[in-house]
């Protein structure tokens, strides 16, 4: 894409940013859309099943509360160890059961907790069957007589059922006569009751009524059909009661070990529906649920299609958003680029006053201050032009062919040695060695071993010409000796040493260097007189005043071999080596002077080092 937008014909930054901005956006939300209109089918139907089997928990927890507070009614019956007596003493028959009285009460005991088990949970009716053709009920025997239950088919399958085990009774047709109108179905379990022996002495049977679940079905589900199934696949119970007692169509679906929900989606001709069953755990029954696919993800559908439509919106105005921000971030960019064209055309006057603190502000400053430091360069440059060019003509001005120079020395050291005075000689030959490096010489750097060379000729001369020896003393490491370095820098600090600090007396001047990792310390040294505080800070200012280019009046030594002042050296190795150099001094009263030099180290410098 960068290969593409650079051969584009996009000119400027802010459009190939645009482009490439709307580009890197566009292209991975069209890839968003693709694959999220692939993905959506699979999440919105499993969302849908999802939905389903949570429904389906809540109406297999409340039918299976509802049929379990049935078993509870005759697991009390059951275990009851005050019912079972009375029981038994009314099948027993007996001396003492037959008593009238022993009678009554044993069965108004029983009839006054069957009447108190009615009013827990949901209105069930119990009936208690003897062997012995007693029975026992909550409810009025004018209504129902209980007996006409040994005449259903179910009846005789009570005799295989051994201890707690129940017998499950599917919709039949209402018995009692008050609520068959407005529940025309009833649901009953039974169970058998034994004695020791494991003989039967009599059934226990609760009843209630089927639209209890289907109120459950209407309550807890919406869209669905519900319902009850039994293990043959005939519909127990539903929302729909036109449907109980007929075959369930998808009775395949239904799994025996189908204790947690499950979800399937069959097709129904041209429809799809989403079927979910549940088997309860107490017996073979299921829980189905049966609804029209497009019915269960409408809600689904209809959250996607608005999270989609607000991711389109959301886009667009992000994309707008991103436009107006990219304009406004490249505004400095190309009001640089402005500035940048008019300081190509020449104007150096022009800044572009962007600042900031993000990368285009610091830009931004820094170009500006790049267009000052420039003038000024171009300043300095022009003031160093012109000096050097005066310099040059008062060098054409005084010179001497250096040939009849040193010829004529050469002669005059001769002469003096065949008259027999040798110091004499050795200060002519010195001074012949002294001139012919000075002035002999074009260029305008030398090294720094052969600026040590010249400043041992000059120290010879001058002890030669005082009363009092001088002792130099070097301490140079020899990494240093190929560092290059303006010529005289060395000897007008000498000669300072030599007349102020030692006052043309004995003493000990002591040269030394110091090789660092970017800076090579030069420093000049001697044990003289010192200086004052006063003239100790006088002297640091001119020295920080040296980097104006501008001759200091007076600076120059009087009645020196060089003319070439301290101050003057400090302005010519800043000339070459910038304002990385540093030069400073230090001095105590009677404790010397020591002038220090920080010379960085160029890149083929360092190689040496």
């Amino acid at each position: 894409m960068y290969r593409l937008l650079r051969g584009s014909t996009f000119k400027t930054v802010r459009a190939k940013l645009s482009v490439a901005s709307i580009i890197c956006i566009l292209v991975p939300a069209l890839f968003t859309m693709l694959i999220y209109n692939a993905l959506t089918k699979d999440a919105v139907e499993q969302q849908a099943r999802s939905n389903s089997v949570d429904a389906m928990q809540l109406v297999r927890g409340s039918v299976n509360n509802l049929l379990q507070g049935m078993l509870n009614l005759t697991n009390y019956i059951q275990v009851n160890t005050d019912i079972n007596g009375s029981l038994k003493r009314i099948v027993d028959g007996s001396e003492s059961t037959t008593d009238p009285y022993n009678q009554f009460t044993d069965t108004s005991r029983i009839l006054q907790q069957l009447e108190s088990l009615a009013y827990i949970g949901e209105k069930s009716y119990i009936t208690i069957i003897l062997t012995n053709g007693t029975t026992l009920t909550n409810y009025s025997k004018d209504e129902f007589d209980p007996l006409k239950f040994k005449q259903e088919p179910w009846f005789q399958q009570l005799q295989s059922l051994a201890g707690l085990r129940s017998y499950w009774v599917g919709s039949t047709p209402t018995v009692f006569p008050y609520d068959r109108v407005d529940n025309p179905y009833q649901i009953s379990v039974a169970r058998t009751l034994r004695l020791e022996s494991s003989k039967i002495y009599g059934y226990v049977i609760v009843t209630m009524m089927e639209t209890k679940i289907s109120k459950i079905f209407n309550g807890l589900t919406s869209g669905q059909d519900v319902m009850l199934v039994d293990g043959e696949g005939t519909i127990i119970s539903s929302s729909h009661g036109e449907r109980i007692n007929s075959p369930f169509q998808y009775r395949d679906l239904l799994k025996e070990d189908g204790l947690t929900p499950a979800s399937q989606i069959v097709r129904d001709g041209k429809q799809r529906l989403l079927v979910t069953t549940s088997k309860l755990s107490f017996n073979d029954w299921h829980l189905v649920a049966v609804q029209p696919y497009q019915d269960a993800i409408l809600n689904i559908s209809s959250i996607f299609s608005r999270v989609f439509t607000f991711q389109i919106v959301s886009f667009f105005v992000f994309l707008i958003l991103l436009i107006v921000l990219m304009r406004a971030f490249t505004k400095p960019l190309i009001r640089l680029g402005r500035v940048a064209s008019s300081v190509q055309r020449g104007n150096l006057e022009v800044r572009s006053g962007v600042r900031g603190q993000d990368e285009i502000g610091r830009l931004g400053f820094l170009f500006d201050q790049m267009l000052d430091r420039i003038k000024d360069m171009i300043t300095e440059v022009s003031v160093t032009q012109a000096r050097k060019r005066k310099a040059e003509l008062a060098m054409l001005q005084a010179q001497i062919n250096p040939h009849f120079l040193f010829n004529v020395l050469n002669s005059i050291r001769m002469k003096v040695m065949r008259g027999g005075d040798p110091d004499s000689a050795k200060m002519i030959a010195s001074l012949s060695k002294l001139l012919r490096m000075t002035i002999s010489r074009d260029e305008d750097a030398i090294t720094l071993h052969e600026e040590i060379e010249l400043l041992t000729h000059y120290v010879d001369l001058m002890n030669l010409r005082q009363k009092e020896e001088v002792r130099l003393q070097l301490e140079v490491d020899v990494a240093a000796f190929h560092i290059e370095v303006p010529r005289f820098i060395l000897q007008p600090l000498v000669e300072n040493a030599l007349i102020h600090g030692l006052n043309q007396s004995a003493g000990t001047i002591i040269v030394r260097t110091v090789m660092k990792e970017r800076f090579l310390e030069l420093s000049v040294e001697d044990d003289g007189i010192g200086m004052e505080p006063e003239m100790l800070a006088k002297l640091a200012a001119q020295l920080a005043a040296a980097s104006s280019l501008m001759e200091t009046k007076g600076d120059r030594s009087k009645g020196g071999m060089s003319g070439i002042g301290v101050v003057n050296v400090a302005e010519r190795m800043r000339i070459m080596f910038g304002d990385a150099f540093d030069m400073t001094a230090h001095s105590r009263p009677r404790e010397g002077t020591r002038i220090i030099m920080q010379i960085p180290l160029r890149e083929e410098s360092r190689h040496h080092v």
